[in-house]
C-alpha cells in the first residue's frame, strides 16, 4: 500500500507541476512537503509555514530544523487571523476564518511561482466537521494526500519508509483549539496555553504522545495519553505545580480519561 500510495502522490504532484505546501511541521504536511521537494525540486516546490500567535514556537523551530535537514525551499509568512473579529469570536466557523487568513497570505507566493497551494489534508480528516477544508476547496486548494489515498496509517508508514523523523510525531493542532467555543480567542489566552504546554514538555510529557492543556476559565484541563497519562496520574502535584507556575491557573485537572479528541 505504501509503494502504490507514494507512486500516486508522486504522479499527482507531477501533474500539479508547481506547488506551495502549507507546512505546519506535523506528520501529514511534512510528508507532503518532503515529497513535493523530491518530485519537483526547490524551484517548483515551496514549503510555507504560517506564523501567528496560534502556532506554538516549538513547531516553528521544528520546521526550521527540518527544512535545513531536508534541503527544502522554505518561507515563513505571517497570518492575521487574530485581527479578524470573526476568528476571535471563536464560534463554530473559527477554522474557516483561519483558513481564509492562511490562503490570503499564501496567494502572493503562489501567484509569483504560478503554483497551486496544497494542504496536508488526509482521508481520515474528511469525515470531521472542518469548515476550513470547505473554504480551502472553494478557493482552489489541492489535497494531494487525499487524492493519493493517504490516511494517517499510510502517512506514518510512508514516512518511516522514507526515514522521516516526523513519522511518529504526535498529532498537533493550533493553540486556539484549546479554547472552548464561545470563549474569545486572545493573545493572552493563547500565551497561557502555550506556556502551560511548554512546562509539561519540560517534564517530558507530550514528546511521543498527544498532549493538550485546555483552557476552562480559571481551570486548566491537562489531557495526556498512554504512558504519559499513567505517569502524570502518579505525579499530579508536580503536574499541577508546573502548569500553575507557568500559566497562573487557579486549578489544574489531570483528566483521568486522558486525551479525548484529534484537535
Amino acid at each position: 500500500m505504501t509503494k502504490s500510495s507514494l507512486a500516486a502522490l508522486e504522479s499527482r504532484l507531477g501533474e500539479l507541476g508547481s506547488v506551495v505546501v502549507a507546512w505546519s511541521g506535523g506528520a501529514d504536511s511534512s510528508l507532503l512537503a518532503f515529497m513535493a521537494h523530491r518530485v519537483l525540486g526547490p524551484d517548483k516546490a515551496l514549503a510555507m509555514t504560517a506564523v501567528s500567535p496560534s502556532l506554538p514556537a516549538s513547531e516553528l523551530d521544528d520546521c526550521r530544523e527540518l527544512a535545513a535537514e531536508w534541503g527544502l525551499a522554505w518561507e515563513v509568512v505571517t497570518t492575521d487571523e487574530l485581527d479578524r473579529p470573526e476568528y476571535r469570536a471563536n464560534a463554530g466557523d473559527r477554522c474557516a476564518h483561519c483558513k481564509h487568513a492562511l490562503l490570503d497570505a499564501s496567494a502572493p507566493l503562489a501567484e509569483l511561482r504560478a503554483a497551486t497551494v496544497c494542504l496536508g489534508v488526509i482521508v481520515d480528516d474528511l469525515g470531521d466537521d472542518r469548515p476550513g477544508q470547505v473554504v480551502a476547496a472553494r478557493r482552489g486548494t489541492a489535497f494531494p494526500l487525499v487524492e493519493a489515498g493517504f490516511g494517517k496509517a499510510e502517512v506514518r508508514a510512508a514516512s518511516r519508509a522514507l526515514g522521516l523523523r516526523t513519522a511518529d510525531k504526535p498529532a498537533a493542532a493550533c493553540l486556539a483549539s484549546r479554547i472552548p467555543k464561545g470563549t474569545e480567542v486572545s493573545l493572552e489566552l493563547l500565551g497561557r496555553v502555550e506556556r502551560a504546554e511548554r512546562a509539561l514538555r519540560a517534564l517530558g510529557y507530550g514528546l511521543a504522545q498527544p498532549m493538550r492543556v485546555r483552557h476552562a476559565g480559571a481551570e486548566a484541563r491537562v489531557e495526556l495519553a498512554g504512558e504519559d497519562l499513567e505517569r502524570a496520574l502518579r505525579a499530579v502535584p508536580e503536574v499541577v505545580a508546573a502548569v500553575q507556575a507557568a500559566a497562573g491557573y487557579d486549578s489544574v485537572l489531570v483528566a483521568p480519561e486522558g486525551y479525548r479528541s484529534p484537535v
